[in-house]
């Protein structure tokens, strides 16, 4: 096992979760690298490599780390191999919390739409932080 595969802890991933496969790839790598498991520099698996111990196609892997790349995340050295950009921590992060974000926003609107009160969505994003519902 080669150490960036050793450290590489994404899990399995399934066609039955949410999420397309190549998503839940891309997901998994921005967590590992917004939560510092995977440092800028740090060489990631092959596609081949990646796609066999995922049971995936190569194909799925390959759109998994271009959407990284574009989004500044990763980076790729024809011969060298693909690594954790210098900022990928930061931008990683960034999306992570725009996602948030864009979550929270729905969930807003739908406690709205259920007649909350500005206090009692307060009261209930309070529960939830701290683990009650």
């Amino acid at each position: 096992m080669t150490p960036a595969r050793k450290n590489l802890l994404i899990g399995p991933i399934s066609a039955a979760a949410d999420g397309a496969l190549y998503q839940q790839i891309v997901d998994r790598l921005k967590r590992e690298i917004s939560e510092g498991r995977l440092k800028p520099g740090a060489a990631l698996p092959s596609f081949r490599q990646l796609a066999e111990d995922l049971l995936v196609s190569v194909i799925t892997v390959k759109r998994a780390y271009e959407e990284l790349e574009r989004g500044g995340i990763i980076f790729r050295r024809q011969g060298l191999g693909t690594f954790v950009a210098e900022h990928g921590h930061d931008r990683s992060r960034e999306a992570k919390l725009a996602a948030a974000k864009n979550l929270l926003r729905e969930g807003f609107r739908e406690a709205a739409e259920a007649g909350l009160k500005p206090s009692e969505l307060a009261e209930l994003a309070h529960e939830i932080l701290k683990g009650k519902k």
